[in-house]
């Protein structure tokens, strides 16, 4: 782990992005307007590495490693545009995003 794991992230499944990504072409009159999709969800490395370690079911261990200098410390966007020019907002939580990834991978390349 870069740091000491305070810094935070914000994560958005694919198949939200996706809809936004879709809305923000489709919509009418957003040319010239800049207009974040995300998810404004915020979560600490630290708790994103333990979220991982629940979902897969193993013991966390952390290796911890120098932050880089040029790390940003934390990373949320505001949605407030993709709120009231598209209707759109991500519905996939950060833990049902993981688990369903998870169970495609698991399909992809079952065991034994």
């Amino acid at each position: 782990m870069y740091g000491d794991g305070r810094q935070t992230r914000s994560f958005c499944y694919v198949d939200d992005l996706i809809d936004g990504i879709v809305r923000l072409a489709k919509g009418n009159g957003l040319r010239g307007k800049i207009v974040n999709i995300g998810n404004p969800d915020e979560f600490t490395i630290v708790e994103l590495a333990q979220i991982i370690a629940d979902a897969v079911g193993v013991p966390l261990k952390v290796v911890a490693c120098d932050l880089p200098p040029d790390d940003p410390t934390r990373r949320k966007p505001d949605i407030t545009l993709a709120r009231r020019l598209l209707g759109w907002e991500p519905k996939i939580t950060l833990r049902e995003g993981l688990v369903s990834t998870l169970e495609y991978f698991r399909e992809l390349t079952p065991i034994g």
